[in-house]
């Protein structure tokens, strides 16, 4: 059996009893389950649709997202999350740019390697050579002025820990910043680049090696095996093509408001909920959210 999962953002709330009935008639659907009222809906079908990317397109003209996926194992025993732009609503190396005085440079080249255009581990070095000089002291200014959590985390992560499973914060971006932010939202651990510094400056160097999409999928790989379990049994979530070996390694990978190069690559795409959207695809209810 296969679970259809409609999804509204939590803003909105705009899905209606029409939209899963429309659904359920097309693609013959089972009973209708309310996940959280207007937001999220759930139904069972026993065959893939034949025109589910149809149908997706045009809920998103709706600002509804729509994901299909096996029933049996939704509930999963790990959560692997990318943090820049996931997690958080900031890329960070962009912000410490802007104190450098080189934010518009380095913005656009994070652009483009989030969008796979650039070869990641590349795009990393040249950025961080340009915060060469830059105060130590700005991480924490930036970390307490500039970074805010992204709706849904605390719950995403509560939640899952709350069940059972081990949760990871795994990111191409900088332990200066992972830590606080894993600790804030009660990540088991957290993974990432270190920014080399002398004195309290920063050199324009990273240690190395550097963390990128293959790390990624390594340490998908390292804390499945850890836990006994397979990478089918975990859920992640990213926005940049880094994150696209593990989206496609884990049994449902999410891409989470991902640049449309990275979405197109992923079987679901959140484009309109919050990460409480990763949730509401496990099967849980809202009045099963923890925080």
């Amino acid at each position: 059996m296969l679970t259809v999962s409609i999804l509204a953002a939590p803003q909105t709330a705009n899905l209606r009893q029409s939209h899963i009935d429309a659904l359920r008639a097309r693609w013959n659907g089972g009973h209708a389950l309310w996940l959280a009222p207007e937001i999220a809906a759930e139904f069972m079908v026993e065959t893939p649709p034949a025109d589910f990317w149809e149908i997706w397109a045009e809920l998103q003209i709706q600002g509804l997202d729509l994901a299909i996926q096996p029933t049996k194992g939704r509930q999963k025993a790990i959560l692997i999350a990318d943090m820049d732009s996931t997690m958080i609503e900031q890329e960070c190396i962009d912000e410490l740019a802007d104190f450098a005085g080189v934010g518009p440079r380095v913005a656009a080249i994070t652009a483009r390697a989030m969008n796979g255009e650039l070869n990641f581990h590349e795009a990393l070095i040249e950025r961080v050579g340009l915060l060469a000089g830059l105060s130590e002291s700005v991480i924490a200014e930036v970390l307490r002025d500039r970074i805010t959590l992204a709706p849904g985390g605390r719950e995403l992560v509560a939640t899952m820990r709350g069940q059972g499973a081990y949760a990871a914060l795994v990111s191409g971006g900088f332990t200066d910043f992972t830590g606080p932010i894993a600790a804030a939202l009660g990540f088991d651990e957290n993974r990432a680049n270190t920014l080399l510094s002398d004195e309290g400056v920063l050199t324009g160097h990273v240690g190395l090696p550097v963390l990128g999409r293959e790390a990624k999928v390594e340490a998908l790989h390292e804390i499945a095996t850890r836990h006994g379990v397979t990478p089918a049994e975990a859920i992640a979530v990213g926005d940049g093509a880094n994150d696209l070996g593990m989206i496609q390694l884990a049994g449902t990978g999410v891409a989470l408001h991902a640049k449309p190069s990275v979405a197109e690559q992923a079987q679901v795409r959140v484009n309109f909920g919050d990460l409480t959207a990763l949730l509401y695809l496990q099967g849980y209810g809202r009045d099963e959210f923890m925080t």
